[in-house]
């Protein structure tokens, strides 16, 4: 385990990590000091800290935005210089975290989509005094991964709760489409709604970075299947893509979706998707980053270091959506 933090030391320049987003909310002063012991000082209320946010994410994700908002908007409270970068390939965001670990970061958040990739640097980390938090991906692998802390939702919980709602709606046959071979949260709701759900659930493997390629293998196999009567996809954009996939193989199947954005919004407002399950991709990464800030400021742990925070499952449906549509405009849910 870490130890409570060291006593802070003089901030050094962050080297942008891929696409790095800085955040001086505690910038130069008026009379433009930029003195170490002024440096120190500041660094010593929680300002100047230099914090990475590294995720799985690949290029186009709407749902990471989201998540990049959230840790902005906590690195901007809190006076936290902030980089982010994300790689989808495994050995790529392994890279990202030893890099942040040779700039000597004052704290990692990562995401932990196939966690033995990242063991090797988190103990780098570990061993280099810089405290790691996790958040949205490995909720059953933080702890024996060495990581502090933990925000997001139980994705096995969040999938066998869908399952129990397709019984309510009288499904009979659900396709739970996977966009990210081995991508333990991915995995782990299908698994969930195979688990609680009445009817016969299938996985649909597909290349989540070609959106055509998607379209294609959804419309081809509801089109060899008639029987299938419920899509679950696993991101917002993928049930859109569904929801077209539906009408070109003229299937009479209905569309469902882990996790939303704005668009997403519209179309549970049209009852084009029947429901969306809401993990707060915003607040996890919100907390991620201010969780690091308590740490070097406070010595606090949230969950005491032996439980998550859970930021989901919630269900957005037609009878809901407007008390949550607002905040999706403003990109924030």
């Amino acid at each position: 385990m870490i130890t409570p933090p060291p006593p802070p030391v003089s901030p050094r320049r962050v080297a942008a990590l891929a696409t790095a987003v800085c955040l001086l909310a505690a910038g130069c002063s008026a009379s433009g000091d930029t003195s170490d012991s002024a440096a120190s000082a500041d660094k010593a209320g929680g300002a100047g800290l230099r914090i990475a946010l590294i995720t799985h994410a690949p290029d186009g994700d709407t749902f990471w935005d989201l998540v990049q908002k959230g840790a902005e908007t906590a690195a901007a409270k809190d006076g936290i210089e902030l980089t982010y970068a994300g790689d989808p390939d495994a050995a790529g965001q392994a890279e990202l975290v030893r890099d942040a670990v040779r700039e000597k970061v004052d704290g990692i958040a990562l995401t932990l989509a196939k966690p033995q990739a990242m063991r090797g640097p988190v103990a780098a980390a570990e061993a280099a005094g810089i405290p790691v938090v996790g958040l949205n991906s490995g909720i059953d692998s933080w702890q024996s991964g060495g990581l502090l802390e933990f925000f997001g939702q139980d994705e096995s919980v969040a999938g066998q709760a869908v399952g129990d709602k397709l019984d309510g709606l009288h499904a009979r046959h659900a396709l739970c489409v996977i966009h990210e071979r081995g991508n333990v949260a991915l995995e782990a709701r299908c698994a969930g709604v195979k688990k609680t759900f009445g009817g016969e659930t299938e996985n649909l493997y597909v290349e989540g970075t070609d959106t055509k390629a998607v379209a294609a293998a959804i419309t081809a196999q509801l089109r060899q299947d008639p029987t299938v009567d419920e899509v679950v996809t696993n991101g917002a954009q993928f049930a859109l893509t569904a929801v077209a996939s539906v009408k070109d193989a003229g299937s009479k199947a209905r569309v469902a979706t882990f996790d939303l954005n704005k668009d997403l919004v519209k179309a549970v407002e049209s009852g084009a998707v029947e429901f969306a399950v809401d993990q707060q991709p915003y607040l996890q990464g919100y907390l991620a980053v201010d969780s690091l800030w308590l740490y070097r400021t406070n010595g606090n742990v949230s969950g005491g270091g032996v439980a998550p925070v859970l930021t989901g499952p919630a269900f957005v449906t037609k009878a809901n959506v407007d008390a949550v549509a607002r905040f999706a405009a403003n990109g924030t849910r």
